[in-house]
């Protein structure tokens, strides 16, 4: 047993080193714990950021959505051969690309450029999809087109390997990379899961137009990835540590993003093995494009129609629906059926 005059063996100073000294070290280690403690507790506590579920004041994206026009369709179909004639064929049912884009406008066409995948697997944007968009866009007067995404996969990689980048030279489209200071905290009243979340921002400063066009593919998280599905790539962060919740982050995605316009190609559908694909044999020749103003719509349609599935089963266009952020029950919509 130990006594203040029998110090034990832990207690007594090392050899060379005078008690007072020992014990003013000790004293110092002790301080500079506990500082280290106090500082990680405050870092970890309220104050600390984590995405999606912490308050931190952020931005909110405007609504670039046009006024309705009585009278005109808010989806059309289109079948087809080529993208081309396929997806000008869907925008003149809707009235026409001047109906969305003026002259002056700074478009941002978000594609899906997730993966480092060719065109043909279906997996990204294809890029005479972006091709024939870009060209309407253009043509309606727009003065700047802006291509952006933030890809699973490394950016550069992914837009050379997608053909998205060779469309962006051929074009000259501004194409932005994700950088570092390219994100900003975002902030959605009303989100069930996105409510704070860092967000790729910089391609939205200066646009006044915002046009989705995403591939119409499978989906093994959420059963399909279309046109709602596309702005998940504009989210920062740590993106796939909330999975579990990909229902209702999709949902606010419809929340979140109020589009001019949104385009999805099904000319060739990737029916399984999704999102990212890999064999030939899981596409389809489809040949159809839906666009409208409603992704809810949209994706209704098409899972329907394209991937050939139960709409019931997919759980976020019911969750958005209920929400009253879109209406899955296109036929009651004002929607036209053209072939290119």
């Amino acid at each position: 047993m130990s006594t203040p005059n029998n110090p034990t063996p832990e207690s007594q100073p090392p050899d060379g080193v005078s008690r007072r000294e020992f014990l003013l070290r000790t004293g110092a280690a002790s301080a500079l714990v506990a500082g280290s403690v106090a500082t990680g507790l405050k870092l970890w506590q309220p104050n600390h950021f984590i995405p999606g579920f912490e308050p931190q004041k952020g931005l909110q994206l405007p609504d670039y959505r046009i006024a309705s026009a009585k009278g005109l369709p808010t989806m059309a179909v289109a079948h087809g051969t080529t993208h081309d004639a396929t997806i000008r064929a869907a925008i003149g049912a809707l009235g026409g690309m001047s109906r969305f884009i003026q002259n002056g406008d700074v478009v941002m066409i978000k594609p899906n450029v997730a993966f480092d995948r060719p065109p043909a697997l279906c997996a990204t944007t294809h890029p005479e999809a972006l091709r024939t968009v870009a060209k309407l866009v253009l043509e309606a007067g727009a003065s700047k087109v802006i291509v952006a995404d933030n890809p699973i996969n490394s950016p550069v990689g992914c837009f050379l390997k997608s053909g998205i980048s060779a469309v962006a030279s051929d074009l000259n489209l501004d194409l932005l990379y994700p950088e570092t200071e390219s994100f900003s905290p975002l902030e959605l009243d009303g989100g069930e899961i996105l409510r704070n979340w860092t967000f790729f921002h910089e391609p939205f400063k200066k646009a006044t137009k915002v046009i989705g066009v995403a591939p119409c593919k499978d989906h093994n998280l959420c059963h399909a990835s279309m046109t709602t599905k596309n702005w998940y790539g504009l989210l920062g962060g740590r993106r796939n540590q909330f999975h579990q919740y990909i229902h209702s982050i999709v949902s606010d995605f419809a929340l979140m993003m109020k589009p001019t316009l949104v385009v999805l190609d099904g000319m060739s559908v990737l029916m399984r093995n999704g999102p990212t694909g890999g064999r030939l044999s899981d596409v389809k020749q489809v040949g159809t494009v839906v666009a409208g103003t409603d992704m809810i719509s949209v994706d209704s349609y098409s899972y329907t129609n394209l991937l050939g599935r139960d709409i019931a089963e997919l759980t976020y266009v019911h969750k958005a629906h209920n929400r009253g952020l879109g209406n899955m029950n296109w036929k009651d919509t004002v929607y036209k059926e053209v072939q290119a």
